[in-house]
C-alpha cells in the first residue's frame, strides 16, 4: 500500500489527469503530472509539472524518483516510456497493456482469441489492399488508424467503393510504409453502451452501472446512467467487463466501449485502460468516482461501493459550447436544481475539443434527460444564431 504523503505521477495533464490529481489531493496524496503541453490543465493545479519532452532524459529521472507510482491519463502515451518508468516503479496500468491496447489490431485479435465478443475486422497494410478487405467486410464500413486516432480522428466511412478514393488519399499521405489500418463493418446497433470495471493489485473488482451513449461524428455527446436495458442485460455486461479486464491482469480503471445489437448481443468495440468520458457521471452521481478509484487502486486501497446515488445524464461541451453554455436561456438551465457544471480549463477553444460537460442528476431519470435535451437544443440554437 502507497500511504497517503507519497506523490503519484501522471503521464498526461488533460482533463482526467487533472480530475486525477483533485481525487489524489483529497486522500492526500502529492501529484506530479508530465506532459509536453505546458497549457496541460493539469499542471496548473499540480505542485510538481514536467513539460520537458517524453525523450528528456533528465525529465525521466527527475520524474522516477518523485513518483511511488505511476498511471496514465491517455492511452496513447508512449508505451516505451512506460515500459522503462517500470523498470524503476510500478505502473499501473502496466506496460504490456498500454502496448496491446495501443494498437486496435493487436487488441482485437487478443480479445477474439480469448473468446471476447468483438466485430468482424480485416487488416490493411497498404493503399492496395484496400479493396480487398472491404469487400471481404462489405459495406457500409468503417476504417480506422490501428494505433493513435480519437474522437472520431483517423476514421473512415465507407459506403460504397467511391469512398476508398479519400482513404487511400489519406493513407499515401503519411509518407509511412509501417502503417496498418483496420476495416471493420459499419455495425448496426441498437444502443452504444459502455461500463466501467476497476481492478486493485490484490484483485478486487467492482463494476460501475452500465452507461449509454449517444456520439456525434465520433464524439461522445451524451452519456445516460442507467442504460435503459434490462437488469438481465446489465449483468451479463457486468461480467463480460470482470472477465476481460481479469484476463487482461489490470490493475487500475478500465472502460469498456460495447455496441448492443438486436437481441441483446454484445461486440467490444475498445477498452480504454484509464478513466472514460463517459465515466464522468461517476463525480456527481457516485459515492466514489472512477477518478478517486483510479487512485485507489494504483494506491492499493480498498476500492469504494459503486452504486448511483441518483440517475444521471451528462452533455458533453464541445469547442465554443463552453461559452454559450454560460449565457442567456443556457445559463438559465443552469441554474436549474440537479445541474452541475464542470469546466477544463483549457485556454484554447478549437472546433470538436472537448471543453467541458454538464451532469444533470434527478430522482427519476426522465427529468434528467428532458434537462438534457432542453440544454442541447438551447446550445443548438446559440450556435445558429
Amino acid at each position: 500500500m502507497i500511504a497517503a504523503g507519497a506523490v503519484l505521477g501522471v503521464l498526461g495533464g488533460g482533463q482526467l489527469g487533472a480530475m486525477f490529481a483533485e481525487a489524489a489531493h483529497r486522500l492526500g496524496y502529492g501529484v506530479a503530472v508530465w506532459d509536453p503541453d505546458a497549457d496541460a490543465p493539469a499542471h496548473r493545479i499540480v505542485r510538481h509539472s514536467f513539460t520537458q519532452s517524453f525523450a528528456d532524459p533528465h525529465a525521466f529521472d527527475s520524474f522516477t524518483r518523485l513518483a511511488s507510482v505511476v498511471t496514465y491519463e491517455w492511452e496513447n502515451v508512449p508505451w516505451m516510456l512506460c515500459r522503462d518508468i517500470e523498470q524503476r516503479k510500478p505502473l499501473r496500468p502496466s506496460s504490456a497493456i498500454l502496448k496491446l491496447i495501443q494498437d486496435r489490431i493487436v487488441q482485437k485479435d487478443c480479445l477474439r482469441a480469448h473468446g471476447f465478443p468483438v466485430p468482424r475486422f480485416a487488416v490493411v497494410s497498404s493503399p492496395e489492399h484496400l479493396s480487398e478487405a472491404v469487400a471481404e467486410i462489405g459495406c457500409p464500413a468503417v476504417c480506422k488508424t490501428a494505433t493513435a486516432g480519437y474522437d472520431g480522428k483517423g476514421q473512415w466511412r465507407i459506403r460504397d467503393e467511391s469512398d476508398l478514393v479519400e482513404v487511400r488519399e489519406a493513407f499515401r499521405a503519411t509518407g509511412r510504409q509501417d502503417l496498418r489500418w483496420i476495416v471493420e463493418p459499419l455495425v448496426p446497433f441498437e444502443r452504444e453502451l459502455s461500463v466501467l470495471a476497476v481492478r486493485g493489485i490484490d484483485g478486487e473488482m467492482v463494476v460501475y452501472p452500465i452507461a449509454e451513449n449517444e456520439h456525434d461524428e465520433g464524439i461522445l455527446r451524451k452519456t445516460i446512467v442507467p442504460a435503459r436495458i434490462s437488469p438481465s442485460l446489465a449483468a451479463q455486461i457486468g461480467e463480460l467487463a470482470r472477465q476481460t479486464v481479469s484476463r487482461l491482469d489490470g490493475i487500475g480503471v478500465f472502460c469498456l466501449e460495447l455496441f448492443e445489437l438486436s437481441g441483446g448481443q454484445i461486440l467490444i468495440n475498445e477498452i480504454a485502460p484509464r478513466p472514460h468520458n463517459s465515466g464522468h457521471y461517476t463525480l456527481d452521481a457516485c459515492s466514489v468516482s472512477q477518478f478517486e478509484q483510479q487512485v485507489r487502486s494504483i494506491c492499493g486501497l480498498p476500492l469504494g461501493k459503486v452504486g448511483l446515488t441518483t440517475p444521471a445524464v451528462m452533455v458533453n461541451l464541445i469547442g465554443d459550447d463552453a461559452t454559450r453554455v454560460t449565457q442567456g436561456d443556457c445559463a438559465a438551465l443552469l441554474a436549474g436544481p440537479g445541474s452541475v457544471l464542470h469546466l477544463y480549463g483549457k485556454r484554447t477553444v478549437r472546433p470538436r475539443r472537448k471543453m467541458g460537460h454538464v451532469t444533470f442528476v434527478a430522482s427519476r431519470q426522465e427529468t434528467a434527460l428532458e434537462r438534457a435535451f432542453h440544454l442541447q437544443d438551447c446550445l443548438s440554437k446559440t450556435a445558429i444564431t
